[in-house]
């Protein structure tokens, strides 16, 4: 028997083998990426556990992962007092390296992949891991995704300025990093979250300007808004957020407007903090190619799990945020601990925790249908100017008319004839071909402050549900990194020698305008026959 004959020109065979090797890999260090670790390492396992924290600077000025708002002080400019502080807000770090799990702190899991369907080249299952200077492989044979939830950003006029900063993004500063530059917040929401927001920046000595709420009553638990009326902070129901003002160092006051009529109100303060919603980060298992499905009652776009802890891939397990919000602490803690055992027991080890994980709590209000609401609120403000992607400066008016940004120029006669009403009539809207049109959703910020809040605008402007418009497309790296971080200066001499002609195409380094003349055998003969440049 002959072996097949394998093409030269083809990468299979060619990518190099990871760096180094870890039995599981935990992505994320919150409740239940380090219970799900330290469950593993007391089974034996060896364990790698990878958490972003603490985040660059520059990262942050992206608004990447969380919605920071530049909203942060000079301290996180200092990477080793990040680190103190990363450690001293997460104790149970210290009980990880005594069991002999290896932590990488300030490490991004940019993308992870496992042969398949269109992949079949890989030496075996990898994580790419970075951080601010290069990037590398890491193999594994088990992977738990404990990536939790990102900040919901919905927009504004004067919401692209500094101070407009997500819930998340203000827990962390508060919480993890103690770096936060404001002193009075205005919260937009009145859910658990924004009123949980609420609670922690009185703790932490902050003015709390009120709390703004579309519907007619408060979202959250009674207990929650007790303790926040009790604390003298005005719950603003029925209002909408109508626009916000500043100077150089970013918000300065902001206009509410009463939704049933009446005159503005305004509210001097220094921060607005969306406290609407949060956004299970999901990117790291889209890209793995793992099912998704959306669920309100989940926060959104989820994995669709088995036994509640499995994904669609054998290799890969979920707990926390990412698998779905609602989850207590204690509920996320146990959570990772379900899918520690599930990873272990896949393996062949013993896993010495048996208790199954509590069932989420179910969230108080369905989380696209509130997103919902205060999006046709904002919307019904009127102003078409609003930039809805920063990154791109697209705006309602040009992401309804189906236009592209101003900085390419005016559209042509064909494209200006069209708008979403004409687009939906050729079909059901689709947020890659929007975004193929207009720009939105393709700036340096992988669309973490615009992919939901496009979606919603949508479907709010075309009369359908949001559930009904697909997830806008992305790929690896789901950080925005450096080139230079990324670029593998050590890809292997075969890969190196075969690159420029991977798709064994001849005419790939002839003009256009030569293919089908006489000149086009002339551009092969140059070539020498092999296509090599």
């Amino acid at each position: 028997m002959t072996d097949p004959v394998r093409d030269p020109h083809a990468i299979d065979g060619k990518f190099p083998a990871p760096e180094s090797f870890a039995q599981i890999v935990v992505i994320g260090a919150g409740p239940a990426g380090l219970a799900a670790a330290l469950a593993c390492a007391r089974a034996g396992a060896q364990v790698l556990l990878v958490d972003e924290n603490p985040v660059s600077a520059n990262l942050m000025a992206d608004d990447a992962p969380l919605y920071f708002g530049q909203r942060m002080t000079g301290a996180v400019q200092t990477k080793a007092r990040m680190i103190e502080q990363v450690f001293a807000a997460n104790p149970g770090l210290e009980e990880a390296f005594d069991l002999g799990v290896e932590v990488a702190l300030g490490t991004y899991a940019w993308g992870a992949f496992v042969n398949g369907d269109g992949v079949r080249a890989l030496p075996g299952c990898v994580v790419g891991l970075a951080d601010e200077d290069r990037s590398w492989m890491v193999g594994f044979e088990r992977l738990i995704v404990a990536s939790g939830a990102r900040d919901l950003a919905l927009s504004f006029p004067g919401w692209d300025q500094p101070g407009v900063m997500g819930a998340n993004g203000l827990h962390a500063l508060l919480n993890t990093y103690d770096a936060f530059a404001g002193r009075r917040v205005l919260i937009l929401g009145s859910g658990d979250l924004a009123l949980s927001t609420a609670l922690l920046a009185l703790a932490r000595g902050l003015e709390v300007a009120g709390l703004v709420e579309v519907r007619n009553v408060p979202q959250g638990s009674a207990d929650l808004v007790a303790q926040v009326a009790g604390a003298g902070v005005e719950i603003l129901t029925g209002h909408v957020i109508q626009r916000a003002e500043g100077g150089i160092d970013g918000v300065q006051r902001v206009w509410l407007t009463p939704l049933a009529g009446g005159a503005a109100r305004v509210i001097d303060c220094d921060t607005v903090c969306l406290a609407i919603g949060l956004v299970p980060a999901i990117e790291i298992l889209d890209v793995l190619g793992a099912k998704l499905t959306v669920d309100s009652a989940r926060g959104g776009h989820v994995p669709v799990l088995t036994g509640d802890v499995c994904a669609s891939r054998a290799e890969v397990f979920v707990a926390g945020d990412v698998a779905g919000l609602g989850l207590s602490v204690e509920a996320a803690q146990a959570q990772g601990q379900a899918a520690a055992r599930a990873a272990l027991e896949s393996l062949g080890l013993a896993a010495t925790y048996s208790a199954s994980p509590p069932a989420p709590a179910p969230m108080p209000t369905e989380a696209l249908a509130y997103q919902t609401d205060w999006v046709r609120a904002l919307l019904g403000q009127g102003d078409g100017s609003v930039i809805v992607c920063q990154c791109e400066e697209v705006t309602r008016e040009a992401l309804l008319a189906v236009r592209q940004p101003a900085y390419l120029g005016p559209p042509s006669n064909k494209m200006g004839a069209r708008d979403l009403g004409s687009l939906a009539g050729d079909g059901p809207i689709n947020q890659d071909q929007i975004k193929r049109l207009t720009r939105a959703c393709m700036g340096v910020c992988q669309a973490r402050r615009c992919r939901e809040q496009v979606a919603l605008t949508l479907a709010v402007a075309s009369g359908v549900a949001v559930e009904t418009i697909p997830l806008a497309g992305y790929r690896a790296p789901v950080r925005p990194l450096a080139l230079k971080v990324l670029a593998a200066w050590d890809e292997a001499a075969a890969m190196s020698a075969g690159w420029d002609v991977w798709f064994g195409i001849p005419t790939q380094w002839t003009p256009y305008a030569d293919i089908g003349t006489e000149r086009e055998g002339r551009h092969a003969e140059i070539l020498g026959g092999d296509m090599h440049l």
